[in-house]
């Protein structure tokens, strides 16, 4: 995959157990067809979360962990972000405007029947805002989010 632009994930699908298969199974596999996907939520085990609460030490690892976060961002060219919800997860909302400050190209995939945010908007003006002046735009699939990504690709990101 060497060849495939990295792209940074940004999604809270890892907060419960469907989103995080559906995550794995589906959603990452998908991305990786035309980029290789930088997973935030494989960069911490679930042993070091329980670890650091049992040594009182838990706000240190999220420190961290955002840190780390903020690293992955600036390695790669590319965001995928997921925005469904009834609020575009603020994580998520915080992980776009990074990376269109580091000059990413940001892409949101927003699939929910539910409308968000102002009139003729996908989301929040602000977010769809951002990520349309990063050179991406907001599709309605993961198809489209797929096809999106390789066009950007295709034209040299």
């Amino acid at each position: 995959m060497a060849d495939r632009p990295r792209c940074y994930v940004a999604s809270p699908l890892g907060f419960n157990e469907a989103g995080a298969v559906y995550y794995r199974e589906h959603y990452l596999p998908a991305l990786a067809r035309v980029v290789e996907p930088v997973d935030p939520w494989a960069q911490v085990a679930p042993s070091e979360v329980e670890r650091a609460r049992e040594q009182g030490t838990l706000r240190l690892l999220w420190l961290a962990t955002g840190r780390r976060n903020l690293e992955l961002i600036r390695s790669a060219p590319l965001l995928a972000a997921w925005l469904d919800g009834q609020e575009v997860d603020s994580g998520t909302a915080t992980e776009i405007g990074y990376a269109a400050a580091t000059g990413a190209r940001c892409f949101g995939l927003r699939s929910d029947l539910r409308r968000t945010g102002e009139e003729q908007m996908a989301v929040n003006l602000q977010v769809e805002a951002t990520i349309e002046a990063s050179g991406g735009r907001v599709v309605e699939s993961l198809d489209a989010l797929v096809e999106a990504l390789r066009a950007a690709v295709a034209d040299g990101l």
